[in-house]
């Protein structure tokens, strides 16, 4: 299993901090009411305009402030701080804040943009730094999308992509947890309703450009929500199988023909967070269980069918480090 150290933690950093800043190519997430509309992506969002697109900068922030955190004497620690202290600051997030007021803004992000802006809140406080109290306007803004948004979806969205209702989720308890105890009571019990029931799971995954395993993605929310022991017993109905290696697919990595495709590169991805999710799943169900070494075997594998592949090309440069984060030091 490879180990996060501090020089791979360092070139993490390094390979994050060059495009954090890097306008172009962009892909926005945009609505245009009318041809004032029309402007770049600094001018729309001062803070989030790199990384090809919004949620892939705001989670590469995340990735920078954690790696900082945790390994503070790494060769890009001073400059990810420096950078923080001229981005993160009242003025660029009030623009941000305000670009949510937006008429055709309601749905901007939603769900895996909201999410991951609570958890690089979440992670911003730890600092001793202004960072969390200038993004603090920004994560309740959209804590209170996500109060207003659950009670209303009926359906869980369970595809392997930016709308999956699961992995926005488990981020957003996480967050919750110690800023907003009621969305927190909101988050378990959607979990409970719409995935409480869920029994003989089949597993048919992946799809050809999906980056997260629906059915590992739900089960690592059910940890968080659910006790120990419920958890377990929801977990041995859930995948029955699992420790027989059924079904198969959750235990095999998927082949990523083409990595300067943005769509097919996300295969990568999926084998990042298949990782991160056994490791969550195994945490929750204790070293005892039958699964334990068969899913950190299944995550280790995983990691190495990916891991090397993070800067071939910037369709996955751009975001991939953060999963390998998730991958390795997750939880």
């Amino acid at each position: 299993m490879t180990i996060l150290d501090t020089d791979l933690a360092s070139r993490f950093a390094r390979l994050t901090l060059s495009h954090l800043g890097q306008e172009y190519p962009h892909k926005l997430d945009h609505v245009l009411d009318g041809p004032a509309d029309a402007a770049t992506p600094s001018a729309l969002h001062p803070i989030f305009h790199g990384s090809f697109d919004w949620h892939s900068c705001v989670h590469g922030w995340w990735q920078v402030l954690r790696l900082a955190r945790t390994f503070p004497n790494m060769a890009a620690a001073s400059e990810v701080r420096a950078r923080a202290d001229a981005m993160l600051t009242p003025a660029n997030v009030a623009v941000e804040c305000a670009y949510l007021d937006r008429p055709s803004s309601g749905g901007f992000e939603r769900p895996y943009g909201w999410a991951w802006t609570l958890a690089l809140h979440d992670e911003a406080v730890r600092h001793d730094a202004p960072w969390g109290a200038a993004l603090e306007p920004l994560a309740r803004a959209f804590a209170a999308r996500f109060t207003a948004f659950l009670p209303k979806l009926t359906y869980p969205i369970r595809t392997g992509t930016h709308f999956n209702t699961a992995f926005a989720l488990t981020l957003a308890r996480d967050w919750a947890i110690t800023h907003d105890p009621g969305l927190a009571e909101v988050i378990a019990d959607r979990a409970r309703d719409w995935f409480g029931e869920d029994r003989g799971c089949q597993a048919w995954e992946p799809g050809g450009d999906e980056f997260l395993s629906s059915a590992l993605m739900e089960a690592a929310l059910m940890s968080r929500v659910l006790s120990s022991a419920d958890f377990t017993a929801w977990f041995g109905t859930f995948l029955p199988d699992v420790a027989s290696r059924s079904p198969a697919t959750l235990f095999t990595p998927a082949h990523v023909s083409d990595r300067s495709d943005g769509k097919i590169a996300h295969l990568d991805g999926l084998n990042l967070s298949r990782a991160w999710c056994w490791k969550i799943i195994t945490t929750a169900l204790g070293p005892e269980h039958p699964v334990d070494a068969i899913a950190r075997e299944t995550a280790a594998v995983h990691i190495a069918a990916s891991l090397p592949h993070i800067a071939d090309d910037y369709m996955g440069t751009h975001w991939l480090a953060t999963f390998a984060l998730l991958a390795l030091d997750g939880d």
